[in-house]
């Protein structure tokens, strides 16, 4: 695979990180079936939701026959088997809630999970590559990558909550596609010291971010915050950092000793790794070390790729050496959508998790007849926590701030603040 180290004649180009043109680091075309030799683990994890409602699941996994793996031939087979014995293993963990989970995965499962991440090199738990990335299809192939047209391959529980918030974080990774294809232009512009192509390509980079943003707004519209903290956040869980499972899980026949994995989070998507390394931002050591650690859980390719953005030319250090008018406004243009985005994300954060958590704290306290109250079901543990095991607005916010560090002009910084004060993200 080719590297930033490569020699500085080469153009830097992303067709060795296996993304693609039309759909940046979303899978294309994923399979919808496995070989027929797989179909216990289709049947099982084509049924989760309706199985971890009747508290079945854990007894029909226990019944599965342990399934070789040598039969899955290519990526996009195994990218499936992933994505089906995740969702079995989230539905398994935690099909009683945070009160009776379990301290094994049965050898049934654990086994070819274990050796289809292996071959992957992601971990043996539900990951962003999974739940969104290779987690869609067009109900028309013909038709447009809308909500419309777009359906799950495998469902957790939530009903038509977590059928949205996949598909509108589908939606944002679909919307930053530009901004992925001009990182090239940008990485090259620099080396060359092209201002003109360096300047166009921050403004396509902004005007994608700004898309990316104003997908995000669609969680509003396709997610119960009610159903996402009550129902579905526990099935993103993972077992580190999570006091229902301080020892984590024993994958049987992989290992006698117990394995930590963190849940599912946004930090697991490339992309705002990508613009991070690009424009230079340059978080403090917690949050970096648990960013850092996100990154064991994308692709291998894209991971690499995330390290070879942060081996180029200082992108901002060459902006300051043009003294460019336009280029020192497109990059801090860029910059503000990329803090914008990041303020935005800690609102729905607030809605989802924060505001129902204080709901689901109040009944407890005040001893209420919560059986009604969707918010009360979810698991006490996770109130402060992001499912990834991050404290999680003093990340987002303390990341949020740290992005603000490179803009390169004051007047930019107050706009932006000011803009942070109105949203009430201080």
């Amino acid at each position: 695979m080719a590297s930033a180290e490569t020699e500085r004649g080469t153009p830097f180009s992303l067709d060795s990180y296996y993304v693609s043109e039309e759909l940046g680091f979303v899978l294309p075309d994923p399979l919808e079936n496995l070989p027929s030799y797989y179909q216990p683990w289709m049947d099982v994890g084509l049924r989760v939701p309706e199985l971890v409602d009747s508290h079945d699941l854990r007894s029909h996994i226990n019944k599965m026959p342990l399934l070789s793996t040598k039969f899955l031939q290519n990526h996009r087979e195994l990218r499936l088997a992933h994505l089906v014995l995740s969702m079995a293993t989230m539905g398994y963990v935690w099909q009683e809630g945070e009160n009776d989970t379990v301290e094994m995965l049965p050898r049934n499962l654990a086994v070819p999970y274990w050796e289809v991440s292996q071959r992957l090199g992601l971990p043996s738990i539900l990951t962003h590559a999974d739940a969104v990335l290779a987690n869609w299809r067009k109900k028309d192939p013909e038709g447009p990558l809308d909500m419309e047209n777009l359906e799950l391959l495998v469902r957790l529980p939530g009903g038509d909550s977590a059928k949205g918030f996949f598909l509108v974080t589908l939606l944002v990774e679909l919307a930053a596609v530009p901004a992925l294809r001009s990182i090239p232009a940008v990485i090259n512009g620099v080396r060359c010291g092209d201002t003109e192509t360096v300047t166009k390509a921050l403004e396509n980079i902004g005007r994608s971010i700004q898309d990316m943003n104003d997908a995000l707004k669609l969680m509003h519209v396709y997610v119960d915050p009610s159903v996402f903290y009550g129902i579905m956040r526990i099935f993103l869980s993972g077992w580190k950092d999570n006091s229902c499972m301080p020892k984590g899980l024993v994958y049987e026949g992989v290992q006698t000793e117990p394995i930590g994995f963190s849940g599912g989070s946004a930090a697991q998507s490339s992309l705002l790794h990508c613009f991070d390394e690009l424009l230079g931002v340059k978080h403090e050591e917690k949050s970096r070390a648990f960013l850092t650690r996100m990154r064991s859980y994308m692709p291998p390719a894209h991971r690499k790729l995330i390290q070879d953005i942060s081996l180029q030319p200082s992108l901002r250090g060459f902006v300051q050496q043009q003294a460019n008018e336009d280029l020192s406004k497109a990059f801090d243009d860029c910059v503000s959508k990329l803090l914008a985005l990041r303020s935005y994300h800690i609102n729905v954060v607030s809605r989802f998790i924060t505001v129902p958590a204080a709901r689901a704290r109040q009944l407890r306290t005040n001893s209420h007849d919560s059986e009604g109250e969707m918010v009360s079901r979810a698991p006490a543990s996770l109130e402060e926590r992001g499912t990834g095991g991050s404290g999680i607005m003093t990340f987002l916010k303390t990341v949020r701030d740290k992005t603000k560090d490179v803009l390169l002009h004051e007047t930019s910084k107050t706009t932006v603040h000011e803009n942070c004060h109105q949203c009430g993200n201080k």
